[in-house]
């Protein structure tokens, strides 16, 4: 059995995404051309929503989808605490105030119990995160539909996944999603995307992400430069159709890791919603000491990772926050006290799978 390190990652690079690399750069037209437009169409199309536009990333695609909801000063936007930073930080961006709830605890998305309970008049938004790839409980859908409060479904590291049949990126009034390097599928860089599954949102969000112009010189509402490079674009319309190839072998090489470590008592293991298809971003085990799992995972030349180690509500740019101190949400913060992720990208060897199955399965705290 092999000894290189198996790392959390790969890149997959193929001779169609290089001759498409080649072929936009030769063109001459780099930006604002037919790859952006059709891998908008195409990636809305995959995931089941009525219009979509390529972005520059994940993040600013949250903030374009506040504008584009109108949040702004004295507002509130409902989160989960448990995610990466850029879900709550771009509410402030926008002049609003971020109200951090709880997560399920089998699932680690957002707890539909707390969503409801935190809803207040000021509330202009939700955003739900299909945390790991885990898709959202659609009681949140249904909660904001009674409250009449737009739900943007943060969907970085769902891309592939679906619950009841129904893709992740279709549930909310608006979905955004990274494509950077180390997610489901990528563009050759920093890149993203915003859909919509409303009519009267496709043009708004296309809009902004081009300074707000109808024309060249004609700036008819407030909008910045967020656009993605034909290049990269291109790149993305290669990789879509590997995705559901890639999404698949996720799924097998989580099913065998759920066998493999579902007896262990020391060792808890993800779950999968009941209808649903997980796109396995993470895999992620919670274990007692964290520390020295992961010191026995370098040891077996394997790498791990956390995703992620300080609940939003805790970092400091919060401390002044009402939420921001320990304590305040204790479920995310026991959470994030013991995650460890483990690899799972689809370009893992079986033997490799091996590999990690016997390391995590021969580790005693």
């Amino acid at each position: 059995m092999g000894t290189d390190r198996i790392p959390m990652g790969r890149m997959f690079i193929d001779d169609e995404m290089l001759e498409t690399a080649n072929r936009i750069l030769a063109s001459g037209q780099w930006i604002k051309g037919p790859e952006s437009k059709a891998f908008g169409a195409e990636w809305a199309a995959y995931c089941g929503a009525l219009g979509g536009t390529p972005c520059s990333n994940g993040s600013v695609a949250l903030i374009a989808a506040l504008h584009a909801l109108d949040v702004g000063h004295g507002d509130e936007v409902i989160v989960p605490s448990h995610t990466y930073i850029a879900s709550a930080t771009c509410i402030n961006l926008v002049g609003a105030t971020p109200k951090f709830v709880e997560v399920e605890e089998e699932y680690y998305t957002l707890d539909p119990t707390a969503l409801e309970a935190a809803i207040t008049p000021s509330t202009k938004a939700i955003i739900g995160v299909h945390l790991y790839g885990q898709p959202m409980d659609t009681t949140i859908f249904e909660i904001a539909s009674k409250h009449g409060i737009p739900v943007i479904e943060d969907s970085a590291q769902g891309h592939g996944g679906s619950l009841n049949g129904q893709r992740i990126g279709s549930f909310g009034d608006i979905a955004t999603f990274s494509f950077f390097p180390s997610k489901n599928m990528a563009v050759g860089g920093d890149g993203g995307a915003i859909i919509t599954t409303r009519e009267d949102l496709i043009q708004r969000v296309s809009t902004f992400i081009d300074h707000g112009r109808s024309d060249k010189y004609r700036n008819d509402v407030l909008g910045t430069n967020f656009r993605l490079s034909e290049i990269q674009c291109g790149v993305g319309r290669v990789q879509l159709k590997h995705l559901d190839n890639w999404v698949a072998r996720r799924n097998e090489i989580a099913a065998r890791y759920n066998a493999a470590f579902s007896e262990l008592p020391h060792i808890k293991h993800p779950q999968v919603r009941p209808g649903a298809v997980h796109a396995w971003h993470q895999y992620v085990l919670r274990v007692g000491d964290r520390e020295a799992f992961q010191a026995h995972m370098n040891e077996m030349n394997i790498s791990t990772g956390i995703h992620y180690p300080i609940p939003c509500h805790l970092q400091p740019v919060y401390a002044d926050h009402p939420q921001g101190t320990e304590g305040s949400l204790p479920l995310t913060e026991a959470i994030c006290s013991d995650i460890v992720s483990i690899p799972v990208m689809p370009l893992l060897t079986d033997e490799e799978v091996d590999r990690v199955i016997e390391a995590v399965q021969a580790w005693q705290p």
